[in-house]
């Protein structure tokens, strides 16, 4: 039996007529930047998220990089991300002229240690971007607490975690502002690239949608050194459809996710450690293996899709040698990069299909 790591079809399949309802609607009004999708969808999703405002942007690393520019994060300022996560985090920041100072995780979560968090702080340190990796909300009050104690900024990145929660609340409401990949294998996923800030401070908010749109406050009246990072109005469209869908999707994930973790009984496999009061909304489910490259071609060989997430972590990648990290230095990170494999998860998975991967791990 096949079992791809991911597929769109069944989503895509169950939406089809919806969706192509939405590309006719752009189509035939002929207004494709900056419209009535836009709009629909920006006041939408602040709605879902619980905040006051959302700025659609061409992709999830500028959502991040407009918000830190919003909040006046440049050169000479150091912001601390995890260790583990997609370059996307770090690259954030950088194109800020910022430095990002590379934070331990919880090896049970993945998620940044509130406990490294503070050794790491220096007087050049103005915010701390946590991300909910892999859909697993960070511990959002420790991060808060020691945001207030060091007056420092806090930017989340929730480019996996589309509708996950911390305490009743939604992933993104938290801190100063917030940002979300709309990358089509996302939980909220676009048919092409697109993105979103949110924030709750209606000048953070007017400032990043400036940022977006080359500097400008109003036409041909440019106010900041910009960029071109705006929701496209057919990109909006087709997340307009399948925000309203999200909660039942999300759910669908969470049962599988339940099965993997009630059913998966190796004592080779380190399965994920969920925190109290959350609930995560499962974009990757990452297990652990020391012996992850042989689980890797057996799953494989027996007709199982997998991915890792990430083989090299953030401080070993070639783009950031400059920062002067060496193999060694954030041994967390680097265990994690050595053991962590990714199963099958996505919506519309049948039951044989999540049997199949259950027990070809468990006879591994």
């Amino acid at each position: 039996m096949l079992v791809p790591f991911v597929s769109f079809l069944p989503m895509e399949h169950e939406l089809k007529k919806e969706l192509e309802e939405a590309f006719k609607g752009v189509f035939q009004s002929s207004w494709y930047i900056k419209g009535r999708e836009d709009e629909e969808f920006e006041k939408n999703f602040a709605k879902y998220i619980g905040a006051n405002y959302c700025i659609g942007c061409g992709n999830g690393l500028d959502s991040l990089m407009l918000g830190l520019k919003a909040l006046k994060i440049g050169m000479g300022d150091e912001v601390l991300v995890p260790s583990n996560t997609y370059i996307a985090t770090a690259l954030a920041v950088t194109y800020t002229g910022a430095v990002p100072v590379f934070v331990e995780p919880d090896i049970r979560t993945f998620n940044i240690s509130p406990d490294k968090i503070e050794e790491k702080i220096t007087d050049k340190t103005k915010a701390i971007m946590p991300v909910h990796l892999y859909g697993q909300p960070c511990d959002m009050d420790a991060v808060m607490d020691i945001a207030r104690q060091y007056n420092l900024l806090v930017i989340e990145d929730c480019a996996q975690a589309h509708g996950a929660t911390y305490k009743g609340k939604k992933v993104g409401s938290f801190g100063n502002a917030a940002g979300f990949s709309f990358y089509p294998g996302k939980n909220l996923g676009a048919l092409g690239d697109a993105g979103a800030a949110i924030t709750n401070d209606k000048d953070v908010a007017e400032k990043i949608r400036a940022l977006g749109n080359y500097g400008s406050d109003y036409k041909y009246h440019h106010i900041y050194l910009g960029n071109n990072s705006r929701l496209d109005e057919m990109q909006a469209a087709f997340l307009n459809v399948k925000l309203s869908h999200l909660d039942r999707m999300n759910a669908e994930r969470q049962r599988i996710a339940k099965r993997y973790l009630q059913e998966i009984q190796n004592p080779k496999i380190i399965l994920p450690y969920v925190i109290d009061d959350v609930e995560p909304v499962w974009h990757i489910f990452a297990i652990r293996c020391k012996e992850r490259d042989a689980l890797e071609t057996y799953l494989n060989d027996k007709g199982i899709g997998t991915n890792k997430h990430y083989p090299i972590p953030m401080h070993l990648q070639q783009a950031y040698a400059s920062l002067g990290y060496k193999k060694g230095d954030l041994p967390i990170a680097e265990e994690i990069s050595a053991t962590e494999l990714s199963l099958p998860m996505y919506y519309g998975m049948t039951e044989t299909e999540i049997d199949h991967v259950i027990h070809t791990i468990n006879a591994f």
